[in-house]
């Protein structure tokens, strides 16, 4: 018989309860019962919350579809021919017909699946833990008890009532909505409703050029649909690295996408077959369907949090330190409630530094220069680290170095001319600071880069680790390589 240590003991009879089962609700889950704790998941929608059910896993499914038509659409670049496909085509000729087209409601269904599938998965895993988890609704009464709705119940009903050791709130975040905009699920939509379209989008305005507009305004592009993107900045991801983002917006042009920069659409409604964008300027533009892509608000009213004890931010954001602890005695938060980083990522190493601090363990707090970023657009861009914009504000003495992704050997075999490395790193010290990728899977290409940060590595030590010959991560080592001083 093993004998189990009072610590275990006190674990056992911790009550956590969890409102929430997004990445950050579902991984505190997971620690939580792996320290022994008594756990409860209330979630109103199906784990995995919005993250899996109508935002990151269906957006990057959709994603993914669209560059592999836009790989087929270069696909005769390398050599590729298609089974009675004519080589030399004059344009609008008639009898020629598309070697291949997009069935929209076939890959919305497929997206639907795969993120109904990843949901179950992630339940199961959730209760084969030990987890309880509840479909419903929940909201605080003071910091150490939870008022639970289950779905299917009557306001008649008594709410069941949980005592709670530890609460963490993870309830996410909505899509934004303009006052003259109101999505109607049909022509006026939001991204949570474009996966129950069923034909493509004969013209589709995308309001809004930050990653969401940016991601969606490519993939439908890249899907063969006419796109106009509104911007009410300067240039495309206006927050991202320039150089990145000026590559963005070229390739956009390129591929027949309309962008209107400084132009802040003020209203939306439906006409006789479509919609009428309406701008600050009094411009109009017309279009099949409208996508508001404006930002994101967090679920946080009626949740009884301020009741409680806990600070909400001006914009109603959880207030958390780098442990996410709220003001109130035994409330954490994670996720994009936080307004910390509208990441995935974030939202579950929030949950489990949450947990692991809750039930004792040692954690080490949440470092954002360690946290890389992925924008799905068609050259990715990746991110991690110091910006340029950051390392002159706080005015560290810095060297960079940009390396075209076109002199790689591997990027000339697949076809990919375009995008760039760039490396900050301390002209001194050689540190290794920040990073920029821009390329085909730059999600997959930042890791090197992750990985030095957080580690202090420096541009000596990244250009003489060896890579694959050829491979694209060669550029890492190369771009290091520049940066390297002589020392006698």
């Amino acid at each position: 018989m093993v004998a189990v240590s009072n610590e275990s003991q006190d674990l056992q009879s911790t009550r956590v309860v969890i409102i929430g089962g997004g990445p950050g609700g579902y991984e505190a889950a997971l620690v939580a019962k792996r320290f022994g704790a008594e756990v409860t998941v209330i979630e109103r929608q199906g784990l995995g919350g919005s993250a899996v059910l109508t935002d990151v896993v269906p957006s990057k499914t959709l994603i993914a579809t669209a560059d592999f038509m836009a790989r087929m659409d270069s696909a005769s670049e390398l050599g590729i021919r298609a089974a009675g496909e004519v080589v030399e085509v004059v344009e609008d000729v008639e009898g020629v017909v598309d070697l291949h087209h997009v069935d929209l409601q076939a890959v919305n269904s497929r997206v639907r699946a795969l993120a109904t599938a990843q949901s179950a998965d992630i339940r199961a895993r959730v209760e084969r833990e030990g987890a309880r988890v509840v479909i419903g609704t929940a909201r605080l009464d003071g910091p150490q008890r939870v008022l639970v709705r289950a779905a299917g119940t009557s306001d008649d009903e008594p709410e069941e009532a949980l005592d709670a050791d530890v609460v963490l709130v993870a309830t996410g975040s909505r899509p934004r909505e303009l006052p003259e905009a109101r999505p109607d699920g049909e022509r006026i939509l939001t991204w949570t409703q474009l996966y129950g379209l069923d034909a493509m989008p004969e013209k589709l305005i995308v309001v809004g050029s930050g990653v969401t507009g940016a991601e969606f305004a490519g993939a439908y592009n890249a899907l063969g649909g006419e796109v106009v993107l509104v911007s009410s900045r300067d240039r495309v991801l206006p927050g991202e690295d320039q150089d990145a983002a000026e590559v963005i917006e070229e390739v956009f042009k390129h591929r027949g996408m309309t962008v209107m920069s400084r132009s802040r659409a003020e209203s939306a409604v439906r006409t006789a077959d479509g919609v009428l964008v309406t701008l600050a300027d009094g411009r109009q533009v017309e279009g099949s369907h409208v996508l508001l892509a404006v930002g994101a608000v967090p679920n946080t009213a009626g949740l009884g949090l301020e009741e409680a004890g806990v600070r909400l931010g001006p914009g109603g954001h959880v207030v958390v330190d780098k442990v996410s602890r709220t003001s109130a005695r035994g409330v954490y938060a994670a996720g994009d409630c936080t307004g910390v980083m509208p990441l995935a990522s974030v939202a579950a190493t929030q949950g489990r530094i949450a947990m692991a601090h809750a039930l004792g363990d040692a954690v080490a707090p949440l470092n954002l220069v360690h946290v890389s970023a992925n924008i799905f657009t068609n050259p990715e861009i990746a991110t991690v680290g110091y910006t340029e914009e950051q390392l002159k504000a706080i005015g560290t003495a810095y060297v960079v170095s940009t390396l075209p992704l076109s002199r790689n050997p591997r990027a000339k075999m697949t076809g990919a001319r375009i995008g760039f490395i760039k490396l900050y790193a301390h002209s001194v010290t050689g540190i290794i600071l920040g990073g920029v990728v821009v390329a085909a899977r730059a999600s997959e290409l930042i890791f090197p880069i992750t990985l030095a940060i957080s580690n202090r590595l420096t541009v000596d030590q990244m250009a003489e680790t060896s890579t694959v010959y050829p491979s694209m991560s060669g550029s890492m080592a190369e771009v290091a390589r520049l940066l390297h001083q002589h020392r006698v």
